[in-house]
């Protein structure tokens, strides 16, 4: 068996010559290409210079080159345009091949990477013909590109290996490298960008068929935290976009006209303005001129300045951050207003004769289009990410410490008025660097257009113009340097630890927790997503869906105060016209809902270690003792920590080991009393790790407090993830060793959490655990299961039947009774949890709204793949 760290040795095998020997003797196809590719250079007389005309025609992919010269679809690969263009094509070949070619073979490494080059070149032929008529103009201007290089080549291969690494991986290196051709493609629009899309597509098509598996399509299960990552890589592509359309001699994507909604801003000289204003029919060229001339060299940055906002808003939304979710959308909404102004003017009758051409944006003409819909369809892209922002402003739940955007607002109107005056002052002091030299007023009147995009406003024309090198560097710079300042800003608040972020309500709940304690899923009640009502010095913690408030948990709160808490929250709730439902509740809360009337039934089993017996001796504690030893011997110890006192490269480990762990799902990341990174990140949850000498995290476990009177008693397993080539009974040393370090610091208890979907043959507790000390949480597991009902309630007993079917037939996706079967290798006490419910009649609308709680964001494809478990079980 594969010792626990051989997975981690093959990158530093690049730090000593033998290890550089074995990458290079396992990328033999590499090599080859390689030599072969120089080779082609140096005997046709290419490397200085490319290809000589005769030869271009037999070597270079064109829009032309089937069926006259089809061999060139494959020759293309083995020449460049020049000699950088040889390098930097060895570059990209080596980057793709020695990483990756040992993963898949140099067989099927070179099939990948030759057949992806030509497929690419080929799918690119027929994405052309196929869009003549709807983009003529365009593709008018490939028609005289072709494709040289070995780029596309190490894209297939690149796609294709991926193939063979995790599924985490699989889908980043996927994600990062599509969305950069996508880029490219979408705004450049060269026909070099399309072919290297087209092979990278073919690539990641062909590298599960070269493996002997069908390619797999459809919408990924992904974490809320990789959501994030995804919605804020798409932002910085549409922000980026336009800013390579705008600079880009030749841009011709099919997105390029995006760049008038940014403004395509050029310097300009000074004389040449001068040049053009003096010719009375040239008004419009000294419109532009004047534009460009308020723009200058800086001027390019402020003409990028929405793009410049969106990175820096794409950053806090990789954070979860609800302000940048917030700036994100409204610059957004900001381009679609204009976008549906410019596709207003296209779409109007044309103008009658002796009128002036209608422009776009910036002053940018709009004609010269073959279609309307050229234009008018990507001018709806800020209309789609605004609509997707909107989507999914669940994602962004961060807030920043309370007052962090008041001192933000503070220190940006301070810079904004400093610098005004410095350019007033400045401005009088150099009034002869300007033509005209300008007085106070004009100075004035100048400052808000120092601070402002540029672009907008083509028919106003500067009041005067910088000459002097010191006048240009204060004309142009002003602006710069407060943007650049209130970026740097923002990203610091992007920066500051969340931990204060909590609301007034959620202030309050915390404090009645610490005081008052509670069980063991309490803490779950601090969690984001909860709403919460007080009585009294209680509260509960409920979730609205569907019309059913969703209690999680008992009342937390004196154990006097907990019947009139219970009582008063359902008067509320039917007040509001919701159904209420108490959810994971322990027997004692039971018992008094049962003499209110209410129903319940049992839907998890928690598991609790009383660690005043906990020693792990005796045969029966065997595995463990073997998980111990083992860690030992390969050197992993468990360390305590948390999440924000972790070195930020344990974070990240932490961070790749949960997402490698979600993407393995087919359904999608889960909450309600499920944590995630998100519940990770708390001062108060402190967190577990294997972690070797080489400082390599194997697996992480957090463990939410237990409070009572003030002081913390108990700890609670929640977040457990294990690295997938990591030490393989990790968790087992986590849990061990938790136990053992908790009983030395005097807790009383550690709960392993509950078991939804599954049971152990007696529902009755097993252990001495007092009734109503702890309560359960699910970490690992999902929607609510029965395992028991009161007598009497044939309702009841129906239900729970169903729920032990849905157990044994979600056991495949989820797994939850191997998860109580691993928890049992602790020999735990069961402490039953129950849901209560007011009416039989109400039991599908809860377990409606309980499903929805867990899976906010299924979608149907993913709510087939539970049918499918349903219908498929033996």
């Amino acid at each position: 068996m594969r010792q626990p760290d051989q997975g981690r040795r093959v990158p530093s095998g690049y730090r000593t010559p033998a290890g550089w020997a074995r990458v290079l003797r396992g990328s033999p196809a590499t090599l080859i290409f390689v030599v072969l590719f120089w080779a082609a250079g140096a005997l046709s007389g290419s490397l200085r210079s490319g290809p000589t005309s005769f030869l271009l025609l037999h070597v270079a992919a064109t829009s032309r080159s089937v069926p006259d010269h089809w061999y060139a679809l494959l020759l293309s690969a083995f020449w460049e345009r020049d000699l950088a263009g040889y390098v930097v094509g060895t570059l990209v070949v080596l980057l793709a091949g020695l990483p990756l070619e040992r993963r898949v073979g140099p067989l099927k490494f070179a099939a990948a990477a030759l057949a992806g080059h030509v497929l690419g070149i080929v799918a690119t032929l027929g994405f052309l013909a196929a869009a003549r008529g709807l983009m003529g103009s365009w593709i008018r201007d490939l028609s005289g590109h072709f494709f040289l290089g070995p780029s596309a080549l190490a894209c297939a291969a690149a796609m294709a290996a991926t193939a063979a690494l995790s599924t985490l991986w699989r889908r980043r290196i996927r994600v990062v490298l599509l969305a950069v051709l996508l880029l490219f493609a979408m705004y450049a629009g060269g026909f070099e960008d399309l072919v290297r899309l087209g092979a990278a597509a073919a690539g990641g098509l062909l590298g599960p068929v070269l493996l002997g598996r069908r390619p797999r399509f459809g919408r990924p299960a992904v974490s809320r935290h990789e959501a994030r990552i995804l919605v804020a890589l798409l932002l910085t592509v549409a922000a980026i976009g336009p800013v390579i359309a705008g600079l880009a001699p030749h841009a011709v994507g099919p997105l390029s006209v995006l760049k008038f909604l940014f403004t395509n801003i050029q310097p300009v000289d000074p004389a040449a303005l001068q040049v053009s204003c003096s010719r009375p029919a040239d008004f419009r060229g000294c419109a532009a001129a004047q534009l460009q001339l308020r723009a200058g060299a800086g001027g390019i940055f402020m003409a990028i300045l929405p793009s410049f906002l969106l990175l820096l808003f794409a950053d806090g939304l990789r954070r979860g951050r609800r302000f940048a979710w917030a700036g994100a959308l409204l610059i957004q909404a900001s381009l679609s207003l204009l976008a549906a102004v410019t596709i207003a003017g296209v779409l109007l009758p044309p103008p009658g004769p002796g009128v002036p051409a209608r422009e776009g944006v910036g002053g940018i003409e709009l004609s010269g289009y073959s279609h309307p819909l050229s234009l008018v369809l990507p001018m709806l892209l800020p209309v789609f990410l605004a609509g997707l922002l909107l989507a999914g402003r669940n994602l962004f739940p961060v807030r920043a410490p309370r007052g962090t955007y008041l001192r933000l607002a503070r220190r940006v109107v301070v810079a904004l008025v400093l610098l005004g005056l410095l350019y007033v002052g400045l401005g009088l002091a150099l009034a002869d660097g300007f033509t005209p030299a300008p007085g106070l007023l004009q100075l004035l009147a100048d400052v808000p257009d120092r601070f402002l995009p540029l672009g907008f406003l083509v028919d106003r024309s500067p009041a005067f113009f910088p000459e002097s090198t010191a006048a240009v560097v204060l004309y142009e710079s002003i602006g710069v340097v407060f943007w650049a300042w209130t970026g740097f800003l923002l990203l610091r608040t992007f920066l500051r630890p969340a931990h204060g972020r909590h609301s007034a309500d959620e202030e309050r709940a915390r404090r009645i927790l610490k005081s008052h304690g509670g069980g063991s899923l309490s803490w779950m009640t601090t969690w984001s997503g909860n709403s919460y009502w007080f009585s009294g010095t209680s509260f509960i913690a409920y979730r609205v869906l569907s019309g059913v408030a969703v209690a999680l948990g008992p009342p937390v709160g004196p154990r006097a105060e907990r019947e009139a808490a219970f009582t008063e929250f359902a008067r509320h709730c039917r007040f509001s016209g919701w159904t209420p439902c108490f959810y994971f509740v322990s027997e004692e809360l039971r018992g008094l809902a049962g003499s209110l009337g209410w129903g319940s039934v049992q839907v998890a089993q928690e598991t609790v270690l009383r660690l005043d017996e906990v020693s792990f001796r005796g045969k029966k504690f065997q595995d463990i003792r073997t998980a111990l030893n083992r860690a030992a011997k390969a050197g992993i110890r468990a360390e305590w920590t948390t999440f924000a006192q972790a070195p930020i490269a344990v974070q990240a480990q932490i961070e790749a080991i949960s997402e490698e762990w979600v993407a393995d799902k087919k359904v999608p990341e889960m909450g309600f009393t499920l944590g995630s990174l998100d519940e990770l990140d708390d001062p108060e949850v402190r967190c577990l790790l294997a972690i070797d000498a080489d400082h390599t995290v194997h697996a992480v476990a957090s463990w939410l407090p237990v409070y009572r009177n003030g002081y913390v008693v108990g700890w609670t397993l929640d977040f457990m993830r294990r690295r997938g080539d990591g030490f393989r009974a990790s968790i087992d040393f986590l849990i061990a060793s938790a136990a053992l370090s908790l009983q030395d610091e005097g807790c009383e208890f550690m709960s392993l959490s509950g078991a939804p979907l599954a049971r152990v043959p007696s529902s009755s507790p097993a252990g001495g655990v007092p009734a109503g000390s702890v309560s359960g949480s699910s970490a690992g597991s999902g929607a609510p299961a029965g395992s028991g009902a009161p007598a009497g309630h044939d309702a009841n007993g129906g239900l729970d039947r169903l729920l032990d079917w849905l157990g044994a037939a979600l056991e495949p996706v989820y797994g939850f009774r191997s998860l109580l079967a691993f928890k049992a290798k602790f020999k735990p006490d069961y402490e039953p949890m129950y849901l209560l419910y007011p009416d039989v009649a109400a039991l599908p609308a809860i377990a409606n709204a309980i499903t929805r709680a867990y899976l906010p964001s299924i979608n149907l494809g993913q709510g087939l793949t539970l049918v499918r478990g349903l219908l498929t079980r033996r």
